[in-house]
């Protein structure tokens, strides 16, 4: 995955790979699992220790079961100033992490390292002239869950795409007027489409700055659209998770 200002409506790298350079010359801690919260069937929050590790709200972690050569990168969910870390997984029926992790029990031990990424909010966050859009899809809202509730007086818009309606995870911690869920696969408990055509309808701020996360397509065609209708590179910030 890779989170960074965007330059030209082009496609974006997924950031470090677990294995890399970047990713192990971070020391390991270790932690304990404290709890497992199910937001639908296939969607938890993992909940671990905080103990000493100290992140920006939009960084992301590498977490790993001890013992095991298979770590996974997951943006941090909650806010920065409370005594824990969640994480938002989605299950993968066909993966091997997200089902394992699922079905641990609260005191297993696990291994992170980080935090990594700079996808976080810039210096002048809570300027009076300062607006932020946030466009997520999925899981891709983890990161934006964790700089609203880190930062209460922000001045922001949340456009979350989901699939279904149950999947607009945890919406009530959202001001309604802030935060509007496009459901792609049935009739929307808020706007009936994907985030692209809520964008086309319902315009854009042109004075805000842009954050986007979620899956590639998504990503690259928010971006693409941004750009033709003169948003400038640097006021439009990526972060691509699958």
């Amino acid at each position: 995955m890779n989170q960074n200002m965007h330059i030209a409506a082009q496609p974006v790298k997924l950031r470090h790979k677990k294995n890399s350079y970047y990713t192990r010359m971070k020391k390991i801690s270790h932690c304990k699992l404290l709890d497992i919260r199910n937001l639908t069937e296939s969607t938890y929050v993992l909940r671990i220790e905080k103990n000493d590790f100290e992140f920006r709200a939009g960084q992301y972690l590498v977490l790993n079961i001890p013992g095991e050569n298979n770590a996974r990168e997951y943006s941090i969910y909650s806010p920065e100033n409370v005594p824990y870390i969640d994480l938002l997984i989605k299950e993968v029926t066909e993966g091997d992490v997200s089902v394992k992790l699922k079905s641990l029990k609260p005191g297993t031990k696990l291994e992170i390292s980080g935090p990594f990424g700079f996808f976080i909010l810039r210096d002048n966050r809570n300027s009076e002239n300062n607006h932020f859009t946030f466009v997520a899809t999925g899981t891709g809202i983890s990161p934006f869950r964790s700089m609203i509730l880190s930062n209460p007086d922000l001045k922001y818009n949340l456009i979350h795409g989901v699939k279904f309606n149950h999947e607009a995870y945890e919406s009530g911690d959202y001001p309604a007027e802030r935060y509007t869920v496009c459901t792609s696969q049935e009739e929307g408990i808020g706007y009936s489409g994907r985030v692209t055509q809520y964008l086309e309808e319902k315009g854009i701020r042109k004075d805000s700055v842009y954050y986007i996360c979620g899956n590639s397509g998504m990503v690259n065609e928010v971006t693409g659209y941004l750009e033709k209708n003169g948003i400038l590179p640097e006021n439009i910030r990526t972060e691509i998770f699958f």
